[in-house]
């Protein structure tokens, strides 16, 4: 399908550029198309013109079409949509032979341990240990009725506006349980968000996956290597390699658990073991839980680097509204990338430090907003951080519960805070240039980026840019309603 950009006709749009200040991008050197046609075109005047006139549709196609970096700050078991995660659990052919029980009532039974939580999810191994008055209460998945299908699926994501940051960490997981325990399940997730950002034209992903503590069907745990090895075979798939998408993980630490301090030891060593896969460790949970807090982990850290060689970090910080030294505290523990980073705000040496520095800030607007750390947007420091130098990227954190895109994501950073064409290619190119890839790896993924703009910017000169048909997601229909009314351009 022909995607109609350009609202100024192209000679005005030239003559405009003819008679400014050529501009050029400073995140790549493709500003200039080459054609004869158009070899005066200028993308920056051109964004800055589309921006004033183009209807929401028109910018959300513009930016869904748009090439991208990478999706830094990614949560596998929280970027399922939850058709997905109910259409693959549902079906033991397509979940590697599982079947699931989801609790659906709450009769009071008098022995046994049982759930409040409606919909949360067993193996059916696990189901067939229970009391039979508490089975009772549970429904096997793919029987739900039309109704219960639906509940389930609104149970896993934030649906209404009254649901947020309690709702969310209290209870997604919890209700996910056992499906995060399937790596085959789980890997398809993983081949669904590859599919998904290849029709947003993304390039990179840095995935969360943990392979420690899975089960087979029958209950019985996959060893962490036969576990890794169900998404090598998945990543190496036809289905996978068509969508030309580069997949690398971390492995996360959630940092208030009792133990975390020997799984951190343990992680350590999986990940200097599958180098070729792994690239990271990210340390991940609520900062509210004072379990968590980044000192707890210098001692082990320092005991782990005087063993293994560097093994880069991403840790989550600074997402809070109120001021405190996570976002420093973690910098010294040796951290390279701080997930979210809103409280860094209130620290004004931090923020110095990480002024035109090796530090990026994954910036996470929808999750932000959804778990109410910011009342709205005026009140995010995205801008702030990005227009004095702190080194910035979008991601989607949990995409799934969020029922948001990486397209959303730029949606509402150009039209909240009105950004420059050279604002959206540094985004995009910071995405890859702080990815914890090996050098050799991060400049291939570099150039292939700064090749993909050039060839995009060549199409918006000619006004021949393409588009597959749009789907909107619940968080964007709200967000900007007018996208997902009948009315067409």
């Amino acid at each position: 399908m022909r995607l109609r950009l350009t609202l100024l006709s192209f000679p005005l749009v030239v003559f405009i550029c003819l008679t400014s200040v050529a501009i050029k991008s400073a995140a790549t050197p493709s500003s200039v198309a080459s054609s004869s046609t158009s070899s005066f075109f200028s993308m920056p005047l051109w964004f800055e013109s589309f921006k004033q006139t183009a209807t929401p549709r028109q910018m959300y196609q513009f930016l869904q079409a748009m090439p991208k970096g990478g999706d830094l700050h990614h949560h596998l078991s929280g970027s399922g949509f939850s058709e997905w995660w109910y259409e693959l659990a549902a079906d033991p052919t397509k979940n590697g032979g599982y079947t699931y029980y989801t609790l659906v009532s709450n009769t009071l039974c008098h022995s046994g341990k049982q759930s409040a939580l409606r919909f949360h999810t067993i193996s059916k191994t696990t189901w067939a240990r229970l009391p039979p008055c508490i089975q009772k209460n549970y429904t096997e998945l793919g029987l739900l009725d039309d109704n219960l299908k639906r509940e389930f699926m609104d149970s896993i994501r934030l649906h209404t506006p009254s649901e947020g940051r309690e709702e969310f960490f209290s209870t997604h997981w919890q209700r996910l349980n056992e499906l995060t325990a399937n790596p085959t399940l789980v890997s398809k997730i993983l081949l669904r968000n590859m599919q998904a950002y290849q029709k947003e034209n993304l390039q990179y992903l840095e995935t969360q996956v943990n392979v420690r503590y899975t089960k087979k069907p029958d209950g019985s745990p996959y060893t962490p290597d036969e576990a890794l090895g169900i998404y090598t075979d998945m990543l190496a798939s036809d289905e996978a390699q068509a969508t030309q998408v580069t997949v690398r993980f971390q492995y996360a630490l959630v940092r208030f658990l009792p133990d975390a301090e020997a799984q951190l030891e343990w992680i350590y060593d999986f990940v200097d073991s599958h180098r070729d896969l792994y690239v990271g460790i990210n340390l991940v949970g609520r900062e509210d839980d004072m379990n968590g807090q980044p000192k707890r982990f210098a001692s082990t850290l320092r005991k782990l680097r005087a063993k293994y060689p560097k093994v880069s970090l991403a840790f989550h910080a600074g997402e809070s509204e109120t001021a405190d030294t996570n976002v420093r505290d973690t910098l010294l523990l040796g951290a390279e990338r701080i997930g979210h980073g809103l409280n860094t705000i209130f620290d004004p040496d931090t923020l110095l430090l990480m002024r035109n520095g090796q530090y990026l800030i994954e910036i996470n607007l929808i999750s932000n907003l959804l778990l109410e750390y910011i009342p709205s947007y005026d009140a995010h420091p995205f801008p702030e951080y990005l227009r004095t130098g702190i080194p910035t990227a979008l991601s989607t954190d949990d995409r799934g519960m969020f029922d948001s895109t990486l397209t959303d994501e730029f949606y509402v950073a150009v039209t909240e805070f009105n950004l420059s064409w050279e604002e959206v290619l540094t985004l995009g190119t910071n995405s890859l240039q702080y990815s914890f890839l090996q050098p050799d790896e991060k400049a291939q993924q570099l150039a292939l980026y700064h090749q993909r703009i050039a060839g995009f910017e060549r199409l918006v000169a000619v006004d021949n840019v393409t588009t597959p048909t749009l789907k909107f997601r619940a968080f964007i229909c709200t967000f900007e309603s007018e996208l997902c009314s009948n009315d067409k351009d």
